[in-house]
């Protein structure tokens, strides 16, 4: 990660930094030994300072009343089974099947739930995906107020197959946790 611009804000607790070709800023913290980081979505340094000090207030408080989560999260469950995955099924599973499962990782599902410790999945998880799956985004793009391009919800198979993923990748987390 080359960083182009970095500040630091509430007695160097926190820094903000902005990625080269990025107009966006991000902020970093540590907290009992652990680098959160999150992304302001603010351009202008003044508004992201705001933000950040928000997000870092907001850590501090969850911090206080054990909220922080912490031990491996699904990004790592999700490591996990792309390597085991591949070897596993090498030979029985074509390199296209492996292949979809990681795209609908990589696409879907770390966005959602990738920095989500595994102590917070819950049961409830896969109703809360296809919820999250049916929603439009709200940083869906427009011009004017109008959408550039309709906004329509995935699939009924595509979420299934999703579901599927998220499934396996949550077997390959027991190991993990």
């Amino acid at each position: 990660m080359a960083m182009s611009d970095t500040h630091k804000i509430l007695g160097d607790k926190v820094s903000l930094y902005r990625r080269t070709n990025s107009s966006k800023w991000h902020c970093s913290a540590s907290i009992k030994g652990r680098q959160y980081r999150s992304t302001t979505k603010e351009s202008s340094l003044s508004i992201a300072k705001d933000v950040a000090q928000d997000w870092y207030m907001e850590l501090l408080n969850k911090d206080r009343f054990g909220e922080l989560s912490s031990g491996k999260t699904f990004r790592d469950a999700a490591k996990k089974f792309e390597v085991e995955y591949e070897i596993i099924t090498h030979g029985r599973r074509s390199p296209k099947w492996v292949q979809g499962h990681k795209d609908r990782i990589r696409l879907h599902l770390l966005p959602c739930l990738g920095s989500k410790s595994l102590k917070e999945i819950t049961s409830g998880i896969g109703q809360e995906y296809r919820v999250h799956r049916m929603t439009k985004p709200a940083n869906w793009p427009q011009e004017d107020g109008v959408d550039i391009k309709p906004w329509k919800h995935p699939a009924q198979n595509t979420i299934h197959n999703e579901i599927v993923t998220l499934s396996m990748v949550l077997k390959a987390a027991q190991a993990l946790k």
